[in-house]
């Protein structure tokens, strides 16, 4: 039976993460196109703290953190075939995951494969449609081409270093201190760079022979943009992910026209239904059989209780995570 109320976290005004509260909201009703799900996980991501921060919420979207969940369909909206009640499944929302329960779209809701646990399945959606989209679509990665992958420790960047490795890419990571180094040499990483200690640009070209790499997924953004086109082969793709170092940047043209390179980007939380959901056509077809065949599995830093959002959101400003920080809904 499904209750009236539920346990659901926002953030009452723009702060750290002190500001977060539980507090009791109804359950929401699945409208056309949506199914109800029981959250069993939800994912934490640096969007949600945007929002913790004062970031504008878009139009009609519910003031509930949480932007991918794991769990369980329990209703159906009007004109929803499937998933059907009962079906596990992970999906991509636009908010509204920190919480006993939550809508999302059909057509963004991911089967879980039967290898990979439901509470860790919430590990998938936000780096799965991230990846898939930058790394290979935008990207254009392909069998035996090198990539460069900052901040490659973080839920994305390891989960990017698999799906890379799983389609026949050699994988150059940089991440922050020798545990997280430690980490991407686990995961198979051709070169782990120690970016407190190391510069990537020289040890590139000394690895590749001067060549450079065909691919950069780049988190950063400001100086090490240059520093990437430095790096980039030619025909090499750069796809900026974010810009934790700054948003403007100089840019040498005649660098990128010699070389024949092109700069790209793309945010998930803005895109439309239709582009979503051509994305987890995309993931469904390419993605999933690599995760049911256990070449890809999303990595867990820590899950805690949905009442500890606030410290999640302290692990994340901290940079301490090694992938993915989920919050526990269902026991």
């Amino acid at each position: 039976m499904i209750p009236e109320m539920m346990n659901a976290i926002i953030s009452g005004r723009p702060g750290g993460p002190e500001v977060l509260e539980q507090v009791q909201r109804p359950v929401p009703q699945p409208g056309a196109g949506e199914v109800l799900i029981r959250v069993a996980s939800a994912g934490v991501n640096r969007p949600d703290i945007l929002q913790r921060n004062g970031l504008p919420l878009p139009p009609g979207v519910t003031d509930v953190l949480g932007l991918e969940v794991s769990g369980t369909v329990v209703a159906l909206g009007a004109g929803v075939d499937a998933p059907a009640p009962g079906t596990p499944v992970m999906a991509l929302l636009n908010g509204g995951g920190y919480a006993d329960y939550c809508v999302a779209r059909a057509e963004l809701c991911l089967s879980v494969p039967e290898n990979l646990p439901l509470p860790q399945a919430a590990g998938v959606p936000e780096a799965a449609f991230t990846v898939w989209h930058n790394l290979f679509e935008l990207g254009r990665l392909q069998p035996g081409e090198t990539v460069l992958i900052h901040g490659a420790a973080s839920g994305v960047g390891t989960f990017a270093i698999q799906c890379a490795q799983a389609c026949g890419a050699r994988v150059i990571a940089t991440a922050g201190g020798a545990k997280k180094i430690a980490a991407l040499q686990q995961l198979g990483v051709w070169r782990a760079i120690d970016r407190h200690g190391e510069d990537f640009v020289d040890i590139i070209l000394a690895a590749t022979g001067e060549r450079g790499v065909d691919v950069v997924l780049d988190n950063v953004g400001g100086e090490y943009v240059a520093r990437n086109l430095s790096v980039l082969a030619p025909g090499g793709r750069h796809v900026s992910l974010s810009f934790m170092q700054g948003a403007t940047i100089e840019l040498d043209l005649q660098q990128v026209m010699r070389k024949g390179l092109s700069l790209t980007s793309s945010t998930l939380r803005p895109k439309s239904l239709a582009e979503k959901t051509r994305l987890a056509q995309g993931i469904s077809k390419h993605l999933l059989p690599l995760i049911a065949a256990g070449k890809i599995a999303p990595r867990i830093y820590q899950t805690l209780p949905l009442a500890q959002a606030a410290e999640a959101h302290r692990i994340l400003e901290a940079n301490a995570n090694i992938g993915k920080v989920l919050l526990q809904v269902a026991s």
